[in-house]
């Protein structure tokens, strides 16, 4: 096979509802897409999502990563055998710019894929997909109505685990637990997301503590990378952790002090820096006897969903929970069908799909999706 062309695209979708958490709050996608054609007359599409409080990156980061590799890619990327090649080759930079690559990769593996006729999963040698897979309700750091209002929603579907995002004001926090508590939630369906709101772990502790509420897992209370205090926090709060933005790479994992039953891995295929590397840490965890959450970022399409159903597929032992799947739920339009969504009981099932019938993942793009996408301005 032979790359004609890599083009990139930003995707600014609108949410029908914004979401807040403690790092940000957004009402659109920051996402960029990558299209790859192949001179057979192929095409690939991958998703990235950069985030400067999770990777470091930017979007201006992204369009001078694409830019930087643009050429080399298209020249040296033939099959799977020189992906791999290309990516043993340009690790370090792909350290760096984990979100641009996983657009990158995304986007090639599909391509190859389909010229070769075969699913991602015939690609990679795993087995196919087999649903239904189950997604945690997730509830941003909104008032207690609000918060009350998207919880009867989840609830009405049946949904059955719970993942808050925590503000660090106790009063809308407190709040918002009480809306769950009258609720009747068991509180080991429920994980809180702290997003980093603190430094000193006493000051995270004293105020957990406060809140009186016995999480079932606890995320990124601290700021990333702080792995001595987090296992002591774990241990006074009789909890897990769930690292998030402090584990974007499979080597730091051999840094988790502790007994690993203290801790869980948010891993998302986009900061991890695409679907092999999301693979390789999956397994990593697997052999150190680590928990899974296949996680998400707020405003993936369905192309990173798709991504992310490999991981949980090939981790089922050790996936605790994943998130995303929202779709259209969250967006005014998907650009890839068919839209993954979870539906009752926040089960997405995957088997009347055939995505074991369908070359590359499986999705086909949306009517007009690169004029939209270039609507917000393009890098092609």
């Amino acid at each position: 096979m032979n790359i004609a062309s890599l083009d990139l695209e930003p995707l600014r979708i609108p949410f029908r509802v914004s979401f807040k958490h403690a790092s940000a709050e957004r009402n659109v996608t920051q996402s960029f897409l990558v299209i790859a054609r192949s001179e057979e007359g192929m095409t690939g599409y991958g998703e990235g999502c950069p985030r400067d409080y999770v990777t470091g990156e930017t979007d201006t980061s992204v369009i001078v990563f694409f830019e930087r590799h643009r050429a080399d890619l298209v020249a040296r990327v033939t099959d799977f055998s020189t992906l791999k090649e290309w990516i043993r080759a340009h690790e370090q930079d792909i350290d760096k710019n984990p979100a641009a690559w996983c657009a990158l990769e995304l986007a090639l593996l599909d391509l190859l894929a389909r010229h070769n006729r075969q699913s991602v999963e015939g690609l990679l040698g795993l087995p196919p997909l087999a649903g239904p897979f189950v997604y945690s309700a997730v509830l941003g750091a909104t008032d207690a109505k609000s918060f009350a209002g998207t919880l009867e929603s989840y609830r009405k579907v049946g949904m059955r685990d719970y993942k808050i995002k925590l503000s660090g004001d106790a009063d809308r926090d407190g709040g918002n637990l009480a809306v769950l508590r009258s609720a009747g939630i068991a509180p080991a369906r429920v994980r809180a997301d702290a997003n980093n709101l603190w430094s000193d772990p006493g000051v995270a502790r004293d105020y957990l503590k406060s809140l009186d509420y016995p999480f079932a897992a606890i995320e990124e209370p601290l700021r990333p990378g702080q792995f001595a205090d987090l296992a002591l926090l774990a241990g006074s709060l009789a909890t897990r952790i769930v690292l998030d933005e402090s584990i974007t790479r499979e080597n730091q994992l051999a840094k988790l002090p502790g007994e690993p039953g203290q801790w869980i891995v948010n891993l998302r295929v986009s900061k991890m820096g695409g679907l092999l590397r999301s693979l390789a840490v999956a397994n990593r965890c697997r052999d150190k006897g680590l928990a899974l959450v296949v996680g998400a970022q707020v405003g993936e399409t369905s192309l990173l969903t798709r991504a992310a159903l490999v991981v949980a597929q090939a981790a089922r032992d050790v996936v605790i929970a994943q998130e995303g799947a929202f779709g259209t739920l969250l967006l005014e339009y998907d650009p890839a069908q068919p839209s993954l969504m979870f539906g009752t009981k926040g089960e997405l099932d995957v088997d009347s799909l055939r995505f074991d019938h369908s070359p590359g993942f499986g999705l086909t793009p949306m009517p007009g999706l690169v004029d939209k996408s270039r609507h917000e301005g393009s890098c092609s």
